[in-house]
């Protein structure tokens, strides 16, 4: 049955947010895709079909975010925009005793204030205004499972989707008045291009400290899990229920390793620091060898 709706996607390149374009535009919805690059937004109406609008949209750019906007009014003539699934994101990490400062400013910038920019652009579409005629929208985030644990070496992402955790909640609630639903979608590993990115974890940067032999470790962790990690296509389905479900989920996991996930949930902290240390080397017996 096609579903006739629209919605905007921030990040439509590569990994989930291309496989959440091309799920829906399947269904019969609008999609408009945020990309980057021109070349990417031909490549996206190419190979998706004319259910695909492209927007050149940076979300550390506001400008580009509100000729967006203004894009997508025009193109739907009046009908409310039925969804906003904030996708677009980085990871940066690296050891915080050696972080340097603009390193987690770049960090937060996409992945925080990037949503920001977005739903500030977008929600008067979505009903965010007082004169809105019309079924309200949903806004979707694409966090992470990291929203919920701390990895070591990873706190610029994991500080970033702690922040979206909150983001997502207060924007909630916020968003009572309008009737906008306002929930998250919390991935584990999967298969997308960002596990091979070399922001992931700079190696060559940390080499002089006590720290290289714990990132050595855990960079060939993340690799693994990302080539094992579940198909893109997996999110995209979730993403697609929490746009239409009646009661949506507020926060929907979605990882190839529940059993990790819930044992780390629920083993006292200070045990799940110690298994972490040990298998990352991070241990003093490390130092003084």
């Amino acid at each position: 049955m096609t579903e006739s709706r629209s919605v905007v996607i921030t990040g439509a390149s590569t990994g989930i947010g291309y496989a959440t374009a091309a799920d829906l535009a399947g269904r019969g919805w609008q999609v408009f895709a945020g990309v980057r690059k021109q070349e990417d937004a031909t490549r996206l109406a190419e190979a998706l079909g004319e259910r695909i609008v492209p927007l050149i949209l940076d979300v550390t750019d506001a400008g580009t975010l509100r000729d967006g906007a203004r894009e997508v009014a025009q193109r739907l003539e009046g009908r409310p925009l039925s969804g906003l699934v904030n996708n677009a994101g980085i990871a940066v990490a690296g050891p915080i005793l050696h972080l340097p400062e603009e390193e987690m400013t770049r960090q937060l910038d996409v992945n925080v204030t990037g949503p920001l920019r977005t739903v500030q652009a977008f929600a008067p579409l979505l009903g965010a205004k007082r004169d809105h005629d019309g079924p309200a929208g949903r806004i979707v985030n694409i966090s992470s499972v990291a929203g919920f644990s701390a990895a070591p070496l990873m706190a610029p992402y994991s500080c970033s989707k702690h922040a979206l955790e909150a983001f997502t909640e207060s924007l909630r609630r916020e968003m009572l008045m309008y009737g906008i639903e306002v929930v998250a979608i919390n991935p584990g590993p999967i298969a997308t291009p960002i596990w091979d990115k070399a922001e992931q974890l700079d190696r060559e940067r940390y080499a002089g400290t006590d720290y290289v032999e714990a990132i050595d470790r855990i960079l060939k962790y993340m690799l693994k899990r990302g080539r094992d990690g579940l198909p893109p296509e997996r999110v995209a389905r979730a993403i697609h229920k929490a746009l239409t479900d009646p009661k949506p989920k507020l926060n929907t996991v979605i990882t190839p390793e529940p059993f990790t996930q819930w044992l780390t949930g629920h083993l006292p902290r200070r045990k799940v620091d110690r298994m972490i240390a040990k298998g990352l080397g991070l241990t003093p017996q490390v130092l003084k060898r």
